[in-house]
C-alpha cells in the first residue's frame, strides 16, 4: 500500500490562492515565451503582451486577498517586475531614436530580457518552494 504524499504546509493560505499565484507566474512566463520565439523582444511581450497584462490585472484585483501573508511578497514581485520592465522600456524607446544611443539601447534590451526571465524563474521557484520572495 502506498503512503499518501504529505500536502505542503501554505502558512494559512488558502490553496486557491497559491494555485492563482502559480497561474500568474505561469501567464508572465508565457509572456516571456512569446518574446523569445516572436519578432518581439522579451520585454517587449512581456510588457504588451496579452498574459502579462492579464497577469498584472490579477495582481491588483486579488492582492488584497493575500495582503499580510507570505503570498504578498509575490505579488508585490510581480507588480514591480511588470512596472520596472515597463519604465526601462521607456528609456530603451528614448535611447533608440538617438544615433548615439542606439548601441547602448540594444544592450538594455538584452539585459532587460534576462531579468525579466530571471525575475520569473526566481519568483516561481520560491512560490514552490513555498516560501516568500525578495
Amino acid at each position: 500500500m502506498q503512503e499518501p504524499v504529505p500536502a505542503p504546509d501554505l502558512g494559512g493560505v488558502r490553496p486557491s490562492l497559491v494555485q492563482l499565484t502559480h497561474l500568474i507566474y505561469a501567464l508572465h512566463a508565457i509572456a516571456v515565451v512569446v518574446g523569445v520565439t516572436s519578432a518581439a523582444t522579451v520585454a517587449g511581450g512581456f510588457v504588451f503582451g496579452l498574459p502579462s497584462l492579464l497577469a498584472a490585472f490579477l495582481n491588483y484585483l486579488k492582492r488584497g486577498d493575500v495582503a499580510g501573508t507570505w503570498l504578498e511578497s509575490h505579488f508585490r514581485w510581480q507588480i514591480r517586475t511588470f512596472w520596472f520592465t515597463a519604465l526601462w522600456l521607456v528609456v530603451y524607446g528614448l535611447l533608440i531614436v538617438t544615433i548615439v544611443g542606439i548601441p547602448l539601447a540594444w544592450m538594455l534590451i538584452a539585459v532587460l530580457g534576462f531579468w525579466v526571465g530571471y525575475r520569473v524563474v526566481r519568483g516561481w521557484v520560491a512560490l514552490g518552494g513555498v516560501r516568500p520572495v525578495g
